[in-house]
């Protein structure tokens, strides 16, 4: 089966053969947008109405990492997804990719979230690149459930005689939701996650690890079908560092960096989650988001006037 396909830019451009014999993206010419309609065996071509001008200048570092088996430079696989859910049988093709250590874009209960195989260290390393993170910033990872958080962390700390017994009874109430739980990180987790640098030699711990478990059924279904935690985060404008909410303008601004897919559930609305450090005794807001404070929830102005005092 053969498709047509045209780039996506204002200009008009001869159209190109291409191929689906391979379980992969199945295309391999720059700036093109595959939509899949809703019958799985017919995947519509849909050419797109323009492109946005700005974009992040092209790093040849990234190069070292493409993995194999992935997209030509500038490839990108476009899926649009029912929001509800209704077709998350669309999703097994980015599994797929994120299992052969693409690196995608998928919707969460809050912002777009940039993701890729918590086990692939090239796959991490390009994340890192594309987003332009601190090598000294953790990551976050996407969990399916609890127990996800009990493996690779070392759980939530015990209240004291003026707070809760234990706070995982109140973080219970939380989740799924608009939260980011800062926690110890356990041994059980890969080391691509704690560490960073090139060489042995230049490696560095990172001891926190942010823990999220979104409620959004499209989020949920990659990670169900992913089998496992997924590294993560959030997407951002490259200069201006503002929260980029909508699928379109993402692609456009990181696919041609090399951005390998982008599942498309929306526009989301620019509230972040609500990020809270739970390594000490009270867990205390760092970042006021989506998730209303709770009561056994301190602010940072709260402690540093108590340590003050």
């Amino acid at each position: 089966m053969a498709l047509q396909m045209k780039p996506y830019s204002c200009a008009t451009a001869a159209s190109s053969s291409v191929s689906l014999r391979r379980p992969l993206i199945p295309f391999t010419s720059p700036n093109v947008f595959v939509k899949q309609s809703p019958s799985p065996s017919k995947p519509k071509i849909i050419p797109r109405l323009f492109k946005v001008s700005a974009v992040v200048k092209k790093s040849p570092k990234r190069l070292k990492y493409a993995a194999p088996r992935l997209p030509k430079e500038d490839g990108l696989f476009y899926i649009e997804v029912d929001p509800e859910g209704a077709d998350t049988w669309k999703l097994d093709s980015v599994v797929e990719l994120l299992k052969n250590g693409a690196v995608g874009v998928i919707p969460t209960d809050t912002v777009y979230a940039m993701v890729c195989d918590m086990t692939n260290h090239d796959a991490i390393e390009r994340l890192r690149r594309l987003k332009e993170v601190e090598p000294s910033k953790p990551f976050s990872i996407l969990c399916r459930s609890l127990h996800d958080i009990d493996t690779f962390t070392t759980g939530f700390p015990r209240g004291n005689s003026d707070g809760y017994s234990d706070y995982f009874r109140a973080v219970k109430h939380c989740l799924p939701g608009p939260y980011t739980f800062i926690l110890t990180a356990s041994k059980a987790l890969p080391k691509q996650c704690i560490k960073y640098g090139t060489t042995t030699s230049k490696y560095a711990s990172r001891k926190n690890l942010g823990v999220r478990i979104p409620d959004d059924v499209v989020c949920q279904a990659v990670l169900e079908k992913m089998g496992a935690p997924l590294i993560s985060t959030s997407v951002r404008t490259p200069e201006q560092n503002q929260w980029m909410i909508d699928p379109v303008l993402i692609a456009d601004t990181y696919g041609p960096e090399g951005l390998n897919f982008v599942v498309d559930a929306g526009i989301r609305m620019a509230n972040p989650s609500t990020v809270v450090d739970m390594t000490h005794v009270p867990p205390t807001i760092i970042r006021q988001g989506k998730g209303p404070k709770q009561p056994w929830m301190a602010e940072k102005e709260d402690v540093a006037a108590e340590e003050k005092d």
